[in-house]
This record gives C-alpha cells, sequence and structure tokens, in this order.
C-alpha cells in the first residue's frame, strides 16, 4: 500500500493519476451542454449505495470510470452559463492550479513549522485586503472556512469586547434581508437568536438607518448593551447594500461593534467602477469576505478582518505541543493564534495565484460584467408583462415572480412559481433559486457567471413562463 503515499519514489504516479484526472474533468467541462442531468436523489441514491467500500478497486482509472456515474455525470456544474442559482461562481484557472498545488504539499496554517512560506503569504494576502477596504495600520485577519464562520467568529470578539458578563444584556442589530448566521451565531454565542434585532428594510431592501437609530436608542433606556450592528454588503436575496457610513456613525454614537458581511459584495474591493458602493466600510470592526463568491474562487477561499489585530486575541488559546506561549517572544508567526480552527488547508493560495496570474483588476473586470448583466436583466424583467421584478440590483442578483394574467389567487401563483422552479431544475436546461418576498414565492437569478448573456436570462425566462403555464393550464383541467 505504501505504492500509494505521495513521495519522491511515487512522483511519476502521482503526475499520471492526476493527469487523467484532470483530462477526464476538462472533457467533461468541454462537453457538457446543460448545468445539470436532471436526476433525482431516488435515481441517483441506489447507485451510490450498491457500492461497497471494503472492496477497494485498485486502480486510479478504474475509480475514476466510476466516479463518472457516482458524481462527474451528475454534478451541478457551475461553469454553465445557465446555471443561475446560488452564490457559486465559476471559477478561475490560476486558483485551480493553486487548489492542485496546495492538495499536494498539503501544508497546515495553524504553525509556522507546519506551513512557512505559507504563512506569510496568507499574512501578505490579509493585509492586501485589510488595505483595499481601508481598516488602517493596525489592521489583521485570518482566513476562514466560509461566511458563517467569519461572521461567528466576529461577533465573538464583538461580544468579549463588550466587556459585560451579562449576556442576557447584550443585543445584535441587523437587518432582516441579513444572513441566517447572525442568528446562528447568536445561539452559538449563548445569546440566543433573540438577541438578534431585526431592522426593517426600505422598498431597495437596505437596512433602515432611522429604525435602527431608534433601536438602539430603545436598548440604551432599557439598560441593555448594544453589542454589535450587523451591517450586508451583498445580501444574499437581492444583493442590497445596507447604508455603511449611516451605520457607522450609530455604531460610533452608542458604542456598538460595526461588522460588515461583505461575503458576496466584496469583489467591489477590486471592481474599477464600483468601489464606491462600499464606502464606509472602512469603519468597521470586522468585515467577512468570502473570495469563493466574488472573486471567482474554488470553495473555500474566505477570511475576517479586524480594524484592531489586538482583538484577535479574544480566539487564542496555547498548547504545549502546538503554539506555547514562548513562540509569541519569539515572535514566530502562528496563525492558530487567530483562528477558531486548528488544522487549517491554505486555501489563501489560491488568491494568491489569481492575483499573481490576472490582477486584482481581472478579478474586478469579471465581477463588473455581471454587475452589469444584471442591470440589464432588470431592464428586461420590468419590461416584460409576465413578471414583477421586486428591487434594482446593486450587485448581481435579480428576484422576480411569474404573473400569468388570467390568474389572480396569490396561492395559485405561489404554486406556480414552485414548480416551474421545480420542473426546470428537473429538466436541467437551467438551474434558478427560489425565496420568499412579503410571504410570497420567489424566484431569483445569481448572476456570477460573465459567460451568461441577456439571451439566456431571456431564454430561461421563456422557459419558466411554459412550466409556470402548463401547471396552471394543468390545475385548471383538473379544477
Amino acid at each position: 500500500m505504501r505504492s500509494h503515499l505521495l513521495n519522491d519514489a511515487t512522483a511519476e504516479s502521482y503526475r499520471r493519476s492526476v493527469t487523467e484526472g484532470v483530462e477526464r474533468v476538462a472533457a467533461k467541462l468541454a462537453t457538457t451542454r446543460r448545468p445539470f442531468t436532471g436526476v433525482t436523489p431516488a435515481e441517483l441514491a441506489p447507485t451510490v449505495d450498491a457500492l461497497d467500500l471494503d472492496k477497494p478497486l485498485g486502480d486510479s482509472s478504474a475509480a475514476l470510470d466510476e466516479l463518472e456515474s457516482v458524481y462527474l455525470r451528475d454534478a451541478v456544474y457551475f461553469h454553465h452559463p445557465r446555471y443561475l442559482g446560488h452564490l457559486n461562481c465559476p471559477v478561475v484557472i490560476p486558483a485551480v492550479l493553486g487548489e492542485a498545488v496546495l492538495s499536494a504539499v498539503n501544508s497546515s496554517l495553524d504553525t509556522w513549522d507546519q506551513s512557512a512560506g505559507g504563512t506569510l503569504i496568507e499574512r501578505k494576502l490579509i493585509d492586501w485586503t485589510c488595505g483595499r477596504i481601508g481598516l488602517g495600520p493596525a489592521a489583521d485577519g485570518v482566513f476562514t472556512s466560509g461566511g458563517t464562520q467569519s461572521n461567528l467568529q466576529a461577533l465573538l470578539l464583538a461580544r468579549e469586547e463588550a466587556k459585560t458578563k451579562d449576556l442576557a444584556k447584550l443585543r445584535i442589530f441587523s437587518s432582516e434581508c441579513s444572513h441566517f448566521s447572525v442568528q446562528k451565531s447568536a445561539t452559538l454565542l449563548g445569546l440566543g437568536a433573540d438577541a438578534v434585532i431585526s431592522i426593517p428594510v426600505d422598498r431597495t431592501k437596505r437596512m433602515q438607518s432611522v429604525v435602527l437609530a431608534a433601536e438602539l436608542e430603545a436598548c440604551r433606556a432599557e439598560g441593555l448593551t448594544p453589542m454589535a450592528i450587523v451591517a450586508t454588503a451583498g445580501t444574499t436575496d437581492f444583493g442590497s447594500i445596507d447604508p455603511l457610513p449611516e451605520i457607522a456613525a450609530l455604531a460610533d454614537e452608542y458604542g456598538a461593534w460595526m461588522h460588515v458581511d461583505a461575503a458576496y459584495g466584496c469583489g467591489l474591493l477590486a471592481s474599477p467602477t464600483r468601489r464606491h458602493l462600499l464606502d464606509g466600510i472602512e469603519h468597521a470592526d470586522s468585515v467577512t469576505v468570502d473570495f469563493h463568491k466574488s472573486f471567482f474562487q474554488p470553495v473555500s477561499s474566505s477570511a475576517v478582518l479586524v480594524r484592531d489585530g489586538a482583538t484577535l486575541r479574544h480566539a487564542t488559546y496555547h498548547a504545549d505541543y502546538l503554539n506555547p506561549r514562548r513562540t509569541i517572544a519569539e515572535q514566530i508567526p502562528n496563525q492558530v493564534d487567530k483562528s477558531l480552527q486548528t488544522t487549517r488547508r491554505f486555501d489563501a493560495l489560491k488568491l494568491w495565484m489569481t492575483l499573481r496570474v490576472m490582477g486584482a483588476d481581472g478579478v474586478g473586470e469579471l465581477f463588473d460584467e455581471v454587475c452589469d448583466l444584471a442591470a440589464a436583466g432588470f431592464e428586461l424583467l420590468a419590461a416584460d408583462p409576465r413578471y414583477d421584478v421586486v428591487v434594482q440590483p446593486q450587485l448581481s442578483t435579480l428576484v422576480y415572480r411569474y404573473i400569468p394574467e388570467a390568474v389572480t389567487s396569490p396561492a395559485d401563483i405561489d404554486r406556480a412559481n414552485l414548480y416551474a422552479r421545480k420542473a426546470l431544475f428537473a429538466s436541467g436546461e437551467a438551474v434558478v433559486a427560489g425565496t420568499k418576498v412579503d410571504g410570497r414565492q420567489y424566484l431569483k437569478f445569481t448572476l456570477l457567471n460573465p459567460e451568461t448573456t441577456l439571451a439566456d436570462i431571456a431564454a430561461v425566462l421563456d422557459l419558466i413562463a411554459g412550466h409556470a403555464e402548463q401547471y396552471l393550464g394543468e390545475t385548471l383541467v383538473h379544477a
């Protein structure tokens, strides 16, 4: 079995195996004509269940043959221009190259003696991102598994900086369109989901700062502590950006930690034309960024950044076998001192390779393309009598609803939209997402592929309308 270990003696075998895997994926990418096959769990599960994991195939080629039937054939392919579903982006080649390198070398980014140059690369990228945000000379941060972890760590720091042992008095303020991880983090931090005060949004789906101010004042009057305000720079459903300068002023007035969840909107940091949409983010105490959303990186590549690097001490624990206290005095850079994780992948390498090959402007131009496409898609939807579109996008998300001409029941319209989404997914012709707005069922385009065209959007809208009309027609016949 030693022949399967990657080392000096097996380097050639490694080259052959990985090359064969790359060739198969490349062939799949080149010949995929739909984002999905439409396979159902009931159809695919028996194939997977029938495999005996205690009987290895013993050969990489055979395993790749098998992988075709259990994964590659039916995978959902985000690179396809008619994948318009969730916040999943096609990935850039330099990042995939970085993924191959980091997986083979397998550095662990917790301590210097496991990563060396990897530690310095990650720190350089953290400094670069903090500089793009404008957090100042004391800023720092660390790569994370994703936005949920970043939000959790940011709110952990906010809880500790609130300097109170009475957790029942702590309150977090976020918009009604903020990510669910805010409530989840509050629960994990011992505050409870009720500690999160939801602030209503305006017609553009941005937090209403006037209501926020009133809630902060009420919090103070009740003897409660405004622990944190979470502003969202790119909500998951609408791509809306909260009024960051106004929120920053209120955070300062009430002594609350300001966290900006820019998991989606962080691509604006590289945009040659839209960076101004993040004005005010420089006042944040912490920021979440997901490079695997709008920087076109493979999952995962994310980070949490803080204005004052000293606050990261709240995540620091020392173990004699790993990062003993003496290493601080010796100025040994152990990233585990800043992280909620111990063992951690060198995910920063993907972004490093991207910036060294493409440059930030290259990434930003790609993000600008999908934002431009969303703007054009909004105009298309607004002019189409079959659809109601909710809000003009700031980023690259469109939320809309099919409205049949002859049906007036909102419940029937809900069911028609739900059916259309499911039928479209089952056909494999396109993938769209869904959400609710004011209790009603809507559909959603999340546009993160610069290869998607306005013609693709128009074609998918026709497909949705066709499925919805079929459903309504059948419903009327049965009625």
